[in-house]
């Protein structure tokens, strides 16, 4: 072994490698917090909500040049999903991700804007059923790609496993205890 003399340099390096992930943002610190969560389902629930937050806004941002909105968008395909018979208001209603009080408001809007047709059953007046038109057919179908893009972009660092237990733990945090 041989000593260190005055003036002597010492070489500092570090290794990376692939067993070693970058830790995720804290929730205190991301929201700026300086207090303790009350609880963990308080913390829990809290990062659930931003984080649903930040995956909203950046799909928004991804809908915007083609001049539609989430829940836009999620109609369209729900009623891609239905086929050539469409849906009636209530249906697309209770299919929808989001809660919407007015979901004929939001028709009219898609409807003004040629994305769907409404018409009313001719056995059963009361019934109107909601259809995509060609142009909103042609939009949904566009947009998968870029939507497939924006899934992998946010969720692909995340192995198969560790996605297929985050959808377990969601829709168990949905139900009822």
């Amino acid at each position: 072994m041989s000593s260190m003399s005055a003036g002597s340099r010492v070489l500092t390096f570090s290794v990376t490698t692939s067993i070693i992930h970058a830790m995720a943002p804290n929730l205190r610190n991301e929201l700026r917090q300086s207090k303790p969560f009350s609880s963990l389902e308080h913390e829990a629930q809290l990062s659930i909500l931003r984080t649903s937050v930040v995956l909203e806004d950046s799909f928004e941002q991804l809908l915007k040049p083609y001049g539609i909105t989430g829940t836009q968008y999620n109609v369209l395909r729900i009623l891609r999903g239905a086929g050539a018979d469409g849906l009636c208001r209530n249906e697309v209603r209770g299919r929808l991700l989001r809660r919407m009080p007015d979901v004929t408001r939001l028709l009219d809007r898609m409807e003004e804007a040629g994305l769907v047709v409404r018409a009313r059953d001719g056995a059963d007046r009361r019934l109107v059923s909601t259809k995509l038109t060609t142009e909103g057919l042609r939009l949904v179908d566009a947009l998968d790609d870029e939507v497939e893009q924006e899934h992998q972009r946010r969720l692909g660092q995340l192995s198969d496993r560790q996605l297929k237990t985050l959808v377990d733990l969601l829709a168990r945090a949905r139900s009822p205890a």
